[in-house]
């Protein structure tokens, strides 16, 4: 009798065969892949936001790098700081050529009112001259000096006035270099462009980087979204903007809302990190469900990008989501 009840229980263990714990997504798959999800296509992906590599735009040595990894930045907040040293020189500099310029603008006004006297004398001189002539009361070569006299004077205004045009052009030049100067300095003070977290800060105090090095990684926390993949059958109903929602595998209780905002022109195959060997053999269209910019706002210290979970869209527009798809966040 023992005997017999020993070789039922090794024939129930095999049948049975190992304890077998269930994960998060099998847990997920049980719940939302029934019939009751039927117009609705999904698929496995995982949280990405967009990175910002901010640079350097020009070559310099490191002086200051406020930020640390971790970090959240807004828009202007200084991320680093370049020896401002030559470039404050070529500033001053800059304002230098340009008060030359300025001078040399007063110097050519004065010399225009000055050349524009000597004209007048010379005219009024040679029109009495051509009087007195006429009357033949002097002859014909102080006449000519006269005359000559008066080309001469007005000549020499135009060039009085031409260098009243250069130095208006030389005081737009020295402007310019001026504020390419103001520029040049700016460059080196290096701000965050958005708002978002520091996930690599690349340089140190004291280094010496080249023009377009990067200083430190950003994630942009207004841009984050979930890329999944499906089949042509699934992506051909599919609307641009239309709802769509995401669960992550940390969290299976919350259902996020997201909108559809690309859905890829041509079938690719689907990426390693994405499903089994035997599914990528199958071609499918990149689809990219972005999550609203106000609930980023609201749970900003809560994003994380990489955390994995299922991205949903309807294939029938319009249609109502099923009870277990309804928007459900935390508190």
């Amino acid at each position: 009798m023992m005997r017999v009840l020993l070789s039922i229980l090794m024939a129930t263990a095999v049948l049975s065969g190992p304890a077998h714990a269930e994960t998060p997504f099998e847990r997920l798959k049980a719940r939302f892949f029934g019939s009751e999800t039927e117009g609705i296509a999904r698929s496995n992906g995982r949280i990405e936001a967009q990175s910002i590599d901010v640079a350097a735009k020009v070559a310099g040595r490191v002086i200051e790098v406020p930020v640390s990894e971790g970090q959240i930045v807004s828009p202007g907040d200084l991320v680093a700081r370049l020896d401002d040293r030559d470039a404050q020189a070529q500033l001053l500099a800059a304002k230098a050529a340009l008060m030359r310029a300025h001078a040399g603008l007063s110097v050519a006004e004065a010399s225009v009112a000055q050349t524009e006297s000597s004209r007048t004398v010379a005219e009024t001189n040679r029109d009495r001259v051509v009087k007195l002539h006429a009357d033949r009361h002097v002859s014909d070569a102080v006449r000519d000096d006269a005359v000559n006299a008066a080309v001469a004077a007005a000549a020499a205004l135009k060039m009085a006035k031409a260098q009243v045009s250069e130095a208006e052009a030389l005081i737009a030049a020295a402007e310019a270099d001026l504020a390419r100067a103001e520029i040049a300095l700016e460059d080196l003070t290096i701000t965050a462009p958005v708002r978002g977290r520091v996930v690599y800060r690349l340089r140190e105090p004291g280094e010496v980087v080249a023009a377009g090095a990067p200083i430190a990684t950003i994630l942009d926390l207004s841009d984050v979204y979930m890329n999944i993949y499906l089949p042509a059958a699934d992506v051909g109903p599919l609307v641009l903007n239309d709802e769509a929602r995401l669960i992550l595998d940390p969290a299976p209780q919350y259902v996020i809302p997201a909108h559809v905002t690309f859905i890829a022109p041509e079938a690719q195959f689907t990426p390693k990190s994405v499903e089994t060997a035997s599914e990528r053999e199958d071609l499918v269209f990149r689809v990219k469900l972005r999550v609203p910019t106000e609930l980023l706002a609201r749970f900003e210290d809560q994003i994380k990008t990489g955390v994995r979970g299922i991205g949903f869209v309807r294939t029938e527009p319009g249609r109502a989501w099923p009870a277990d798809l309804a928007v459900t966040l935390p508190d």
